[in-house]
């Protein structure tokens, strides 16, 4: 039997492109080479595109030195477009994996180029991929299928015409300390907590470094569960749940926590009570299809500290396939290793 072309996409220009670069070697490895035939494609973070010569050239950096480019072409003849030098030439594609995190990669932006192309790719659709990412919307969805959420305050871009006015209206339903959240910029980034009005002011600032929509949302005290979700539909399962134990100093586990200090953890398989563990599988499922998820996301929840309510945080539609990512290691948990992991996302793609 011929081997399927598989197409598989890293880098792109969000703040979380260094991310990717390492999450697609995990991905790339694990990939069976018995059934595909794979291409690397890396978009550099000011947009170009090129063909990367292997993993190693990945790891090493190397691959921003290619001379080749390579796009996808939007033409349903399923291509890839490649410029070599002076020569111009196609490649059949049959499937696409994008392991591209944040803004631009899993916002529905490159998912939407897919579609138009007919490819099958890994993971979630143009809808989902946009409502998870706009942190504000998901609210709306999970407000709309009652789901228990922090309560929050949204301010838009033109609010900064009269800020105190914003302000006002934020100190006039929540209570600090709150967080102020980009509301799509993806992995914390811009994510401040405010203890006062001051505070509140140089968060909003730089939140709107990131995004014209902000969330200004209460702070719940409690713990930073995760659980991860493989399927579609009523094909749809949950993983067992994982806790996130932010470093000492980290006041959140906010960017920096999450990639550059080796003291924040992840903890497979919570010791929490058994009912909020099922609580968090159903809702996990049970918002992941209210935005009609497919493939693969992390959900995110907290469970506060002395009510044990379990509240839910957001979707992460490509979580990090990193050696300290949670996905992987849940799934992991429940049977699939890394390699059972991507080529069941890969033929699921077939499925869709």
């Amino acid at each position: 039997m011929a081997k399927k072309k598989l197409v598989v996409i890293f880098g792109g220009r969000s703040s979380e492109h260094e991310v990717s670069c390492i999450s697609v070697q995990t991905v790339a490895k694990a990939v069976d080479t018995d059934k595909y035939d794979m291409t690397l494609i890396g978009i550099t973070k000011d947009g170009k595109w090129l063909k990367a010569d292997s993993i190693e050239s990945i790891a090493d950096g190397s691959w921003y030195d290619s001379q080749v480019r390579a796009v996808i072409s939007p033409d349903s003849a399923k291509e890839i477009i490649i410029k070599d030098g002076d020569r111009i030439y196609a490649e059949p594609v049959d499937v696409i994996f994008p392991v591209l995190h944040g803004l631009y990669g899993e916002d529905g932006t490159i998912q939407g180029l897919f579609e138009m192309a007919d490819i099958p790719y890994v993971g979630c659709g143009v809808f989902a991929s946009a409502a998870a990412m706009d942190k504000f919307h998901t609210k709306i969805i999970a407000d709309h299928i009652h789901v228990t959420q922090a309560k929050f305050v949204p301010v838009v871009e033109d609010d900064f015409d009269d800020l105190d006015v914003a302000m006002d209206r934020v100190e006039s339903e929540l209570n600090y300390p709150v967080f102020v959240k980009p509301s799509s910029a993806g992995s914390s980034k811009g994510v401040t907590k405010a203890h006062d009005r001051a505070e509140l002011e140089a968060g909003l600032h730089e939140a709107l470094n990131h995004d014209s929509k902000i969330l200004v949302e209460e702070t719940i005290v409690g713990r930073e569960l995760e659980c991860g979700v493989l399927g579609y539909g009523n094909h749809t399962k949950a993983s067992g749940v994982g806790e996130i134990l932010a470093a000492a100093n980290a006041d959140f586990y906010d960017f920096d926590a999450k990639y550059n200090n080796a003291d924040s953890k992840t903890i497979i398989g919570a010791d929490i009570p058994e009912e909020a563990e099922d609580e968090i599988r159903a809702e996990a499922i049970r918002i992941f299809n209210a935005i009609d998820g497919f493939g693969l996301a992390r959900v995110d929840f907290f469970l506060e500290k002395d009510t044990n309510r379990v509240i839910f945080n957001e979707v992460n539609t490509l979580p990090g396939f990193t050696s300290i990512s949670m996905y992987p290691m849940l799934w992991d948990a429940e049977g699939y290793d890394i390699k059972t992991l991507v080529n069941t996302l890969i033929e699921m793609a077939f499925e869709r």
